[in-house]
This record gives structure tokens, sequence and C-alpha cells, in this order.
């Protein structure tokens, strides 16, 4: 694992952490910097413990003739546990990990495919080709002459069933703050996945597109990732790739001729390593249920905030249930009243006839400000929480809402997890449910106003309001 870059702390230590808690509270996670590479991931990741949030602005050129430069805001979000990680839109589990080498299993999200928000002439016609989901297999070993790495990647989401080989080579440069490392992957793809986002078929042909299986092939990808640490938290990151597509794939109608390349600029900040993570055994257990209803029309997210609106559906009303557990990640972090918990939570839709129900999983990050003057009485918890959501099926409160106002929609969206409670037993006197918390929460599912790829590029979402019960073990 590279260290983390973590200059020693300095007097605007307090600000500094500040800001990253601000900034926390508008972002989440984040494609790689480059197609096919966690590179950027593992140049951010700390030591055991750590996490951090950001969020960065991409430009890449499109593969599809007259399809431009795409741009993307991507949310960053990082964890870095003994066992478990999270690199922007890659979440696995480490099968192996010592000084000079590391086996993980992940799962991540593959960003190829036509545009979510806009399709250019030479794909009219097309179907879609979506955005995937592999399953796959890392090692890599560091040397004193640099980084090797091998992953293999298999795609699990059904679009294009396809598989690909990937061997790569990096080196890192270290100089005080900065970080640079320049990397080289090859990328050895089979027939199933360069015929599905790169191919024409039968049925799609026209008289200037005609049918084209580009079979299997290798792309390989030049890669420069760079983090400079600003302070004991803060990093700037940037980046810059080119992607050479493989011959055949080059030979498709849909396809233009040249270099893929791509480029990256953003911020983000690293809580840093604190004695709480997620794999220790011995570390609390937060354990919370709830319920809850979809709002009415109008009765959005910063209406709710703000004490404005507090109204369910009445008509077309849907219901939710679900477990949410939680692990600290950071108690008083700073030396403030503020605590930070991670959480995974499961939820139900019940769609009441109206659509199928479906579950619903949420990973977040959740920071809960306990400061209030009458806390050391009744203590009292204001709670957001950021992260991600994936519904089984897009909920009917989406879908509806959507459609009317001629939006698509995204079963991957933002999730915030805004809430207040307090704690049963100082309001009962009761010492047994001390830890037993009672309160109001909003879950809020949305895309970055369409501005995010990974999200789908969906303007829209939903909001229900709940009641719930936390106890912490």
């Amino acid at each position: 694992m590279i260290s983390p870059l973590v200059p020693k702390k300095n007097s605007a230590a307090r600000l500094s952490a500040l800001g990253g808690l601000l900034l926390s509270a508008s972002c989440l996670l984040a494609p790689a910097a480059h197609a096919g590479s966690d590179e950027l991931g593992e140049l951010l990741a700390g030591a055991p413990g750590s996490a951090g949030l950001g969020m960065a602005v991409r430009a890449e050129q499109s593969p599809y003739v007259g399809g431009g430069v795409r741009y993307d805001l991507m949310p960053l979000y990082l964890y870095e546990g003994e066992r478990l990680f999270l690199h922007t839109s890659r979440i696995g589990v480490k099968l192996l990990k010592d000084e000079a080498q590391r086996l993980d299993l992940f799962v991540d999200q593959r960003f190829e495919g036509f545009s979510d928000d806009r399709r250019p002439a030479s794909l009219a016609g097309m179907a879609e080709r979506d955005a995937g989901l592999d399953a796959g297999l890392s090692w890599r070993q560091r040397q004193p002459w640099g980084n090797l790495k091998a992953e293999f990647l298999h795609d699990i989401s059904g679009f294009s069933k396809g598989s690909e080989l990937r061997l790569g080579y990096s080196y890192d440069f270290r100089s005080g703050r900065l970080a640079l490392r320049p990397s080289l992957t090859v990328a050895a793809r089979d027939a199933r996945l360069n015929n599905y986002y790169y191919g024409v078929r039968p049925g799609e042909a026209t008289a200037s597109r005609p049918s084209y299986l580009p079979g299997s092939g290798i792309n390989t990808t030049l890669a420069l990732d760079a983090v400079y640490a600003l302070s004991d938290g803060w990093r700037l990151m940037g980046g810059l790739s080119r992607t050479d597509l493989s011959g055949r794939i080059q030979g498709s109608p849909i396809v233009r001729k040249g270099a893929q390349t791509a480029v990256f600029f953003g911020a983000s900040y690293d809580f840093g390593v604190h004695q709480q993570n997620w794999d220790e055994e011995s570390s609390p257990t937060h354990v919370k249920v709830l319920y809850g209803k979809s709002t009415a029309d109008g009765c959005h997210l910063v209406k709710i905030v703000t004490l404005r609106c507090a109204k369910t559906a009445t008509v077309n009303a849907t219901r939710i249930a679900g477990v949410q557990i939680g692990k600290p990640l950071i108690k008083q972090f700073n030396g403030w009243p503020l605590d930070i918990v991670g959480y995974i939570g499961v939820l139900q839709h019940d769609d009441r006839g109206l659509a199928t129900n479906g579950l619903q999983l949420d990973a977040f990050i959740k920071a809960y400000y306990n400061g209030f003057p009458w806390s050391h009485r009744v203590n009292t918890r204001l709670g957001l929480g950021v992260g991600l959501s994936l519904a089984q099926r897009v909920p009917y409160s989406e879908s509806s809402s959507q459609a009317l106002r001629g939006r698509g929609t995204s079963r991957l969206l933002n999730y915030l997890d805004p809430s207040i409670d307090f704690s049963m037993g100082d309001l009962i006197g009761s010492r047994a449910l001390k830890n037993t918390y009672l309160g109001l929460g909003v879950s809020h599912r949305s895309g970055i106003f369409g501005a995010s790829r990974l999200l789908g590029n969906v303007n829209g979402g939903s909001n229900y309001i709940y009641t719930y019960l936390e106890t912490v073990l």
C-alpha cells in the first residue's frame, strides 16, 4: 500500500477540517480517473481506517463518431480498511495484503457505452449500450523499480457478458507534498465485450453504417496521475490519459479514428487515520430500523430540512422499511462534538401495487453533531449522511415523477440522509437505553442535477420521510 501524503499538522488544521466537512456534504462516489484504472484510488488511499470524500471534473473524447468531448462531474469516495476498501467506483475485499503485494476481489463500474445525455447522429437508431458492472480479481506487487498489476474482469450486469484481462506497470515519484504516478496498461478484451460496445448489429445497419463486429483485441492506455497535499487533509489531484483502441475497434463505422484522451482535476479531503475502523470487531455497532412514506408533490428536500414542508403523499403513496448497520469511523472529529459513522443499509420499497416492489442498497458516511446546550441532559444528534444508493428497480415515486418531466431514471443515484434524534434513555431516565435513539429522517435519492455520468445523468429523484429507532451495541 502506498503511504498517504500527509504533512504535519499546522495552525489551520481546524479550518481545513471544517472545509472538508462542507465538501463532504456535496459529494460521494466517482468513476476512476481514466477508464480501466484504479491508479488514482491507490494514490489517494491512506492507511487502514482512513476515509475521504471529494469532487472532480473530467473531460473525455468520445470514441464514437461525432461524439465530441464529454464532460462529467465526478464525486469521489474513498475508504481503506483492514479487509474492506472503496476506491471511487470500485468496492472490494482484500484477500491478501502485505508490504510487497496485494490480492483483491472487487466489483467495479465500467464507464463505456453511449452517452446518457446526448447521442451523436452516427448512433441514431441503435439500441442502447449501457455501462456495465464488472466483478474482478486484482493482483499487484510493489518493487523498488515499480509496481506490477494484473486484473481479470467479467461483466455481471448481463449487458455485454464480456471479459477483459489487464496487465499494468506504474512507477511512483515523490517530492515533498507531490506524488506522481505514470502508468501503462495493456487490456486484452474478448469479442463479446468489443462487439457490444463498438459493433453494429445487422438490424442496426444502414447505407452509411454497415453491419460490423470487431471481435477481440488489445487496447493500451498511457496515463499520468498527480496528487498534491495542501494540508493534513486537503489534496489537489489531476491526471491525463491516452487510450489507443485496437485496430479492429477503430475499423468500426461508429468509432472515430485516433486515440481517446481524457483529462481531469479536482480536490478531496482525507479524514485521516483514526482509532475506529469498520473492520474492527471490538468497535461499537449501530443498528437502525426505519419506516417511512413518500412525500407529497413539491415537498422536496430543501423544504423538508428547513421545516417548510412535512407532507407525505396521499395519492399514489408508497412506503419504505429498512435496516441500517453502522460502524464508527471517527469519534470526536478534530476535538469537536462530531462523530463520523459509516453505514450500509437495505430498504424494501412497498409500491402498493403501482409498480413491482424492490430492494434498495445504501452505502454512506454520516456525520453526527451533538454539541447542543442541552445535550448533557438529553443527548440530541443532528445528522447528515452522504453516499450512494442502488435500487433493484427504479422506485415508482421516481419513475412516475421523472416521466411527467420527460426525464430519465437510474438505479444508481446519490444518497442523502439528514436526520435528528434524541436519547430515549436520557429522556426517561433509563441508563440501559442511553445509547438508544428515536428520531426523524429523510431518505433522499437523486442525481447531481444531471451532471454525473456515474449517476446516469439524472436530474431528479425521490424523498421519503421516515421515523426510526437506533441503538448502539
